[in-house]
């Protein structure tokens, strides 16, 4: 697949074997997502050739998503902007008792590990890539001693990974980009917005009432309360466990203040006042029965003008497509449903649906925006002729092939989308459904109209 072969073109295992078998799994699993490990093989020989590939110490969750990475950069490279949106999920193994080096939960009786993933994305809302992420399994020793947490210095604190996020994300990327870091309230840390400087921007979701500089008391929550209203927006407001997607209006204030440092303990490097501006995006009056959305939004970025606090809560608004990757990483991939012996062999799995995991996102939201670039992008040829062929009931696809926008319509019927009047656009699990169905669909259409010299890879 020739998609694949451009991603993983800088990959470098030390082993061409290796090297071939990624990119045959990374292939296999992006037909077939959430199937199981004999289910996308296909045979013995290779699922064993599989098993043996993420239990190989020569194969790393690094080396893996260097390749994406450097594909990644390629594709940021004709962006003026670029929002780089961070969170933290958790990956539960707790029904695989006999894993082993997996570590406590927020609930300690709980297994697992830890994923942060700093994801690239264009200012028009596309998914480009995972610049960072970073894996890691909690010390059962740590649990109980959250008290201690103040007296740590950033350094040992969970917390650090939105610095090394930060640092890790920006590297090596073509110098006129202009990096937007996009995080929410757990990010709401001293230390990255003084890391940060003023070479790197950010928009961050408050979530401490921080003290401001002055001789009399003053408050951060307090003093946007007092900055008049700058005018009103619709904000989208993406999905959720708690939530559908829907359109909030709402009001917007901001102001510029100076942040008092918070104390830290002695020894640790010292913390200075900074220049930050406050933006609140309020809904008025949210439907029945909805919370109302309210968004206390930290930025380093200049804000003067109400379209400058407006863009920013724009791209607030992305940051909800960095869930949706952990999501299609659970629910599409099945991830937590795995069953490898060891938090090792888990990593590198993970590396590899991390990659299939961006494909899905990325084709769910490309097609919004290239609505009339041809499909060719992301479909091979025998896919969207086998796409065509089903969905008309035509033996005879036509000479061009459709736009993205309507293949991936077709691809989300398959998926059970029934493109009603009232219907939004497909979202990414019809199309992990109908993109398990094309699969089948193309497989079969190959058997009558193999093109030439075709080899199928695996």
């Amino acid at each position: 697949m020739g998609w694949v072969d451009d991603e993983l073109a800088g990959v470098d295992l030390n082993d061409t074997r290796l090297e071939e078998r990624l990119k045959t799994l990374v292939e296999q699993f992006s037909d077939n997502p959430g199937g199981s490990i004999p289910d996308v093989c296909g045979d013995w020989a290779g699922t064993k050739a599989a098993y043996r590939f993420f239990d190989n110490p020569k194969v790393s969750h690094a080396a893996i998503m260097d390749s994406h990475r450097e594909a990644c950069v390629k594709r940021i490279e004709g962006e003026e902007r670029v929002l780089v949106l961070q969170d933290t999920t958790t990956l539960n193994f707790s029904h695989h008792p006999a894993t082993t080096g997996l570590g406590p939960l927020e609930n300690p009786k709980q297994r697992g590990m830890l994923v942060h993933t700093s994801m690239a994305v264009s200012t028009a809302g596309v998914p480009l890539g995972i610049l960072d992420q970073k894996v890691w399994v909690r010390d059962p020793a740590e649990v109980g001693q959250r008290h201690r947490r103040k007296a740590r210095p950033i350094e040992e604190k969970e917390s650090f990974k939105w610095l090394t996020g930060l640092a890790q994300s920006t590297r090596d990327l073509p110098g006129q980009v202009c990096v937007i870091t996009v995080a929410d309230r757990e990010a709401d840390v001293y230390e990255l917005f003084q890391a940060a400087g003023e070479d790197t921007q950010y928009v961050v979701r408050a979530a401490w009432n921080r003290r401001l500089v002055g001789d009399e008391p003053d408050y951060l929550w307090e003093a946007v309360r007092r900055a008049p209203v700058a005018g009103t927006m619709a904000v989208e407001v993406g999905r959720s466990k708690e939530r559908a997607p829907r359109e909030a209006l709402v009001s917007l204030r901001f102001t510029q203040v100076a942040l008092r440092p918070p104390r830290r303990s002695s020894g640790q490097p010292p913390l200075v006042p900074l220049m930050v501006t406050i933006i609140e995006a309020l809904e008025e009056d949210p439907p029945p029965g909805e919370a109302p959305l309210h968004w206390l939004l930290l930025t380093n970025l200049p804000v003067v003008t109400f379209e400058d606090a407006a863009q920013c809560v724009r791209w607030y608004a992305l940051r909800w497509l960095v869930e949706r990757f952990h999501y299609v990483l659970k629910s599409g991939c099945r991830l937590e449903d795995r069953q490898l012996a060891t938090a090792d062999r888990l990593d590198r799995l993970l590396a590899v649906f991390s990659i299939v995991a961006w494909r899905l996102l990325w084709l769910t939201y490309q097609a919004r925006v290239t609505t009339d670039a041809p499909c060719t992008v992301a479909l091979e040829t025998h896919e969207w002729q086998a796409l065509y062929a089903f969905i008309h009931r035509s033996p005879a696809p036509p000479t061009e092939p459709p736009s993205l926008a309507q293949a991936v319509l077709w691809i989300a019927r398959l998926g059970g989308f029934l493109n009603r009047k009232s219907d939004a656009s497909p979202g990414v699990k019809v199309l992990w459904r109908g993109w398990r169905r094309l699969q089948d669909i193309a497989d079969t259409w190959l058997l009558t109209h193999p093109p030439p010299s075709f080899q199928r890879c695996g």
